[in-house]
């Protein structure tokens, strides 16, 4: 074999390597107008219900953005010209607590060709001996707007955001106005999921996820938050009283920077 041809064969058998390599979609949608995508992590896909569930969600997103850029496209294909909107939205496990618990991590991806892309994340926890879609409330033992339980929350999310925004040099937009949509209401307060922890089953507090914009400028990106499980001892349940203990592990915080 002459040494072009092994050049040939080699750059052929990386070609087919790297397209090996991309992860299908689970639901897509592509034409003139878009190319949006969905995945699913490898372990809700082994998990039915859940997967059923979140690819439902996910081929609704799909849906509902492929009319708005076929509608932006017919109003506006002057915009249009160098391609559709790029979308991906990605379901990832972040946590499993006490075998029951599910955390789950929503991320989008948007580029409808405007000054730069955005992104978004949110979360679910899915209840796996109901096969459902749950909230913390049955952690904790009253969860109403501007209770105790909330307030003290909020408190915490918003030391620990200070805390974040000091190790990124970024302390000058750790400022009420920044954190004016923070409110101690489990609608207001963040996406939530339960963090894991160095106890085997157990979850040591609550993460909450901030996309860009939510808490800082676009240019400090995405924010998590940490509450240890500790902070909110007073207002668990029995059942909170299950499933928390621990500490946080150092690689779930590095993972989240």
């Amino acid at each position: 074999m002459t040494g072009l041809s092994v050049a040939l064969a080699l750059s052929a058998t990386c070609a087919f390597s790297a397209l090996a390599a991309d992860p299908k979609p689970d639901a897509a949608v592509k034409n003139k107008s878009i190319d949006a995508r969905v995945f699913l992590d490898d372990r809700i896909k082994a998990d039915a219900p859940l997967a059923a569930d979140c690819l439902a969600e996910g081929k609704k997103w799909l849906d509902k953005n492929a009319g708005d850029a076929a509608a932006s496209r017919k109003q506006e294909p002057q915009f249009f010209k160098d391609g559709g909107w790029d979308f991906e939205r990605k379901y990832s496990i972040r946590s499993v607590v006490a075998d029951r618990y599910v955390s789950i991590l929503r991320d989008d991806y948007m580029d409808t060709h405007g000054a730069h892309p955005n992104s978004d994340v949110n979360t679910i926890l899915w209840d796996k001996s109901e096969n459902k879609r749950i909230s913390i409330r049955p952690f904790f033992t009253e969860t109403a707007d501007n209770g105790a339980t909330m307030k003290a929350m909020v408190q915490a999310v918003i030391a620990s955001l200070k805390i974040e925004k000091k190790k990124r040099d970024s302390g000058e937009t750790a400022t009420e106005e920044w954190f004016k949509g923070l409110e101690p209401s489990l609608l207001k307060i963040g996406a939530v999921t339960l963090a894991r922890s160095t106890e085997t089953g157990k979850s040591s507090g609550l993460t909450f996820h901030y996309p860009p914009y939510a808490v800082g400028p676009y240019a400090e990106g995405q924010y998590v938050a940490f509450v240890p499980w500790v902070t909110l001892k007073p207002y668990l349940t029995a059942e909170g009283v299950r499933i928390f203990g621990g500490a946080r592990p150092k690689a779930d915080a590095d993972e989240q920077q």
